[in-house]
């Protein structure tokens, strides 16, 4: 019985000698990250089903193909699209009777500015218009591009600094990305938006959000 057991002892060793071999050259090939950086989650799984394609043509794009800024009756009076988030995303904000923003503070969704005057902000769309037109919109009628234009549901409509919101212009994340501590919002609120509108994505752009998903947590 003592041989038996050494020789089991000896095989188990053996054995645990070859896992630990393993797992440490799966550890150092970056197959396993131990800071957990690699994407995962609900934005990961939803990136990995949005449909791959190259961006389409310009052609017939107008700004006016999309109407935006329309009336929002629930966030008040006179209220259109623009003031409502302005609303949603200050604090304290005060309006006149035209639903206009004359008092209040935002922090801009891409930097971190703190803006106490609303002149200085501007309404952007986290998919751009253009961007949206190239992977899909295209094709809507529109009631769809109007209904894309002032989407409060989802997270389509920020409140940004100036700044930021024209030097986006209409680029994807390949292209253009906010302040990096916003990463993970930004990459999870442009998959939210493309995966429920059914936009493409092209390689580049989804390889920039994959980079991005993993600033996440």
């Amino acid at each position: 019985m003592g041989g038996a057991a050494a020789k089991k002892s000896a095989w188990t060793s053996v054995v645990a000698a070859v896992l630990l071999g393993l797992m440490w050259v799966v550890f150092e090939s970056g197959l396993f990250d131990a800071q957990g950086s690699a994407p995962a989650g609900p934005a990961a799984a939803a990136l990995e089903e949005l449909r791959v394609a190259p961006a389409g043509s310009m052609d017939g794009y107008s700004r006016e193909r999309f109407e935006h800024w329309t009336a929002q009756p629930r966030a008040g009076k006179n209220c259109n699209t623009r003031e409502a988030v302005l609303l949603r995303d200050g604090v304290d904000v005060r309006t006149n009777n035209a639903c206009e923003a004359v008092s209040g503070t935002w922090t801009s969704a891409y930097t971190g500015q703190r803006i106490t005057d609303a002149s200085k902000l501007d309404i952007d769309h986290v998919v751009p218009l253009a961007n949206a037109w190239r992977s899909g919109a295209n094709t809507w009628d529109d009631q769809r591009r109007e209904q894309f234009a002032n989407d409060m549901q989802l997270p389509q409509l920020v409140a940004v600094d100036a700044g930021s919101n024209r030097s986006k212009g209409d680029q994807d994340p390949s292209q253009w990305r906010p302040d990096r501590t916003r990463w993970c919002d930004y990459a999870t609120d442009w998959i939210t938006v493309k995966r429920a509108y059914d936009l493409t994505v092209t390689e580049a752009e989804k390889a920039a959000l994959r980079d991005m998903l993993a600033t996440c947590g």
